[in-house]
Parts: structure tokens; C-alpha cells; sequence
């Protein structure tokens, strides 16, 4: 089943001499339960890619279907619901509140939508990630690799229809860095989320199911690593 599908989407930033094309009618699909990756270096148009299947900016021209819906002909007040209850966001910065302990963080996305947790599911969660003895503390008590696995759970409570990965290892040493993607893959695998993580290391993106580079704004697929 189709979950995504972007078709030619470009991203244009001024005009004339400072017109900068940040993406290249970019069209791919991503099918539901998949771990697809987004490999290339900075300036490539990763992060642009990433803040339009977001539903974070609005593209200069194409179109973007998420779970069957035309993103970008969303009234603004209907995307923001659709954006907080069908994609999972995981950031570099971890974007934590630093006020709400472990488990606070993990349910706020429910909360901001009204929703009772299911208990029963964060407490796996928590098992799963390895926080149950964590769940009372503030992000400022935690590692960097505790805080991003604390982000990793916020974005699989509210089940959505896919997680955006944003170089979430970005700030993590190499056995953090490894531990953090392997979780990734068990959340897949788990709880049949499809996830899309953007990278700039070929290590780490040849750990996803499929490998897209990302070159001058265009989007090309290297294929599938297989997990």
C-alpha cells in the first residue's frame, strides 16, 4: 500500500540573480512499512525535501499525497490536525520541553490532540527503548542518547502514518549513533511504521530498505539494502 507519493515537487527560494533551485520536480513513492533513506550532503536539498513531506512549507509547484490525501490543497487549520496526528517528526536538536519529565514528553503529541494515552502502549514503549527507569526524569538528566530515543518514542505514541527522520544522529557519538538507528529499524519492524530518515552518512542510510541520493535538488534511487 502506497503511503506517500510526491510528484515533481521543486522549491524555488528568490528571484533573478539570487534564484537558487533548492529541488528538481522530485517524484518517488513510499509504501507503508518501509525504512527509506535519503542520502547526500549538505546543501543538496535533503533538509527542503524533508520540510515539504512534512507539510512544514508548501512547494513552488507539484504535488505531495500522504495516506491517500492532497496534502497542499488542505486548508491551513485541516493540516495542521492532519500534520500532528499522521507524520512523527525526529529531529537532530531532539526538541524536547524541558519542563515535562520522560513520559510527559512522549504523550504530549496525544495530549495536544485531545487524545487519552493508551497506557498499556507507552509502557512498551518505554520497555522497548530502554526509559522505563528513565520516565520521571527531565531531558536536562538525560544523555544524548537517551533524550533522542525519548524523541523516538514521542514519535511512534500517536502511531502516525509515517515518521520524518531529520539526521537523528546528527549530535551522537558512534555507539549512540548505532544504537539510535537500530531502534529506528525495530520500530519498523515492531510496529510497522514506515519511517524516512534523511542522512548525510552512507552507513547509517544503508541500513534502510531503500537508499535515495540526493544531488543539486534532484533525487535519484541507489536501491535497496535490505534489512
Amino acid at each position: 500500500m502506497e503511503i506517500l507519493k510526491a510528484a515533481k515537487l521543486s522549491k524555488t527560494f528568490g528571484e533573478g540573480e539570487t534564484k537558487v533551485e533548492a529541488l528538481k520536480d522530485v517524484s518517488f513513492s513510499v509504501s507503508k512499512g518501509e525504512f527509506v533513506s535519503i542520502v547526500g550532503p549538505s546543501g543538496s536539498g535533503k533538509s527542503t525535501l524533508l520540510n515539504l513531506l512534512g507539510a512544514l512549507d508548501v512547494p513552488t509547484s507539484g504535488k505531495l499525497y500522504l495516506d491517500g490525501r492532497d496534502i497542499f490543497a488542505m486548508r491551513e487549520k485541516e493540516l495542521a490536525v492532519f500534520r500532528r496526528r499522521s507524520i512523527g517528526f525526529i529531529f537532530q536538536a531532539y526538541n524536547l520541553v524541558p519542563e515535562l519529565n520522560v513520559e510527559e514528553n512522549i504523550i504530549l503529541p496525544l495530549l495536544l490532540d485531545y487524545k487519552k494515552p493508551d497506557k498499556q502502549h507507552i509502557d512498551e514503549l518505554l520497555n522497548v527503548l530502554g526509559l522505563t527507569d528513565r520516565k520521571h526524569h527531565l531531558p536536562g538528566q538525560l544523555s544524548g542518547g537517551q533524550q533522542q530515543r525519548v524523541a523516538i518514542g514521542r514519535a511512534l505514541a500517536a502511531r502516525p502514518a509515517i515518521i520524518l527522520a531529520d539526521e537523528p544522529t546528527g549530535n551522537l557519538d558512534s555507539k549512540n549513533s548505532r544504537d539510535v538507528i537500530n531502534l529506528m529499524k525495530m520500530s519498523v519492524d515492531r510496529y510497522h511504521q514506515t519511517l524516512l530518515m534523511i542522512t548525510h552518512n552512507q552507513n547509517y542510510a544503508s541500513c534502510a530498505g531503500r537508499v535515495f541520493s540526493m544531488e543539486d535538488g534532484m533525487l535519484s534511487e541507489l536501491g535497496g539494502a535490505g534489512r
